[in-house]
């Protein structure tokens, strides 16, 4: 069993198993507005590990009528790409509309487009590097928890109080869908630099909660993750600032807001 989470996510995410303290215990329930969301479009970079450039990027966010629609999108060199879109409403409470996550490329182990709306129906589409074999697979969730944030985990750490936990729900594509617990922990402030300036920022510690024979089938193959962590600035009005983790399956990578450069 191959288990895959969104960034952050986006997120997707990697999967570990939570137990962590400080977290909040709740039933599934949508997390309140405390900061809302507008008109936004961030530069981003994204790195490996080590500090190397893989690919440039942009977060595009924009309110229309009667949601807000968020794109995070990738260009990666070798023409590889990677674009999550998720529509989400905040009406006193954060709900996911639907969500698509589209790979291609080397850069990933496979080409895949997957779709989610909030009625549970869901389409995933892969196509194998190796042997170029597409497969398609259909259904429906039944249930879906309000609390489902696929590609929603930087606006919901703005919203979770600093020195407090969360759990939420993310749906993580094997390729059969499985809904996952999402621990967000915070784990410790950090100062950073912002030209001049200094700021704190909070890390929160990105933990899915598996099952006993997810947990096993993990094991057995060898796949369990890393940790992912977010960095969100808590002072004043609360700002993303990086992620760090699986993409959506494969190696750590690092997200990261891009500084200007002016040309000469």
């Amino acid at each position: 069993m191959r288990l895959r989470l969104l960034w952050p996510a986006l997120l997707s995410l990697g999967l570990i198993l939570a137990g962590a303290r400080g977290e909040r215990s709740v039933a599934p329930a949508a997390l309140p507005v405390r900061w809302s969301e507008g008109t936004l479009h961030g530069f981003l970079e994204l790195r490996t590990k080590d500090g190397d450039l893989l690919a440039h990027g942009d977060l595009l966010q924009v309110p229309r009528d009667s949601d807000i629609e968020s794109r995070l999108v990738f260009e990666f060199a070798d023409s590889s790409a990677f674009r999550e879109t998720v529509r989400f409403t905040q009406h006193s409470v954060f709900l996911l509309k639907s969500y698509r996550l589209e790979q291609r490329g080397k850069a990933f182990s496979q080409d895949l487009d997957i779709t989610l709306d909030r009625s549970g129906d869901y389409v995933v589409r892969t196509k194998s590097h190796k042997d170029g074999a597409e497969k398609e697979y259909k259904g429906k969730l039944d249930d879906l928890p309000e609390d489902v944030y696929n590609g929603m985990i930087p606006v919901i750490s703005k919203n979770i109080p600093g020195q407090e936990g969360r759990t939420v729900h993310i749906v993580a594509f094997t390729p059969k869908p499985l809904v996952i617990p999402l621990a967000i922990v915070p784990s410790g402030t950090e100062p950073v630099v912002l030209g001049e300036h200094q700021e704190t920022t909070t890390r929160f510690t990105l933990k899915p909660k598996l099952n006993v024979l997810q947990r096993i089938g993990a094991a057995l193959k060898h796949q369990q993750p890393p940790d992912s962590h977010i960095w969100i600035v808590t002072s004043e009005v609360p700002a993303f600032l990086r992620f760090e983790g699986p993409l959506y399956s494969g190696p750590v990578w690092r997200i990261d807001i891009a500084g200007p450069r002016w040309p000469k």
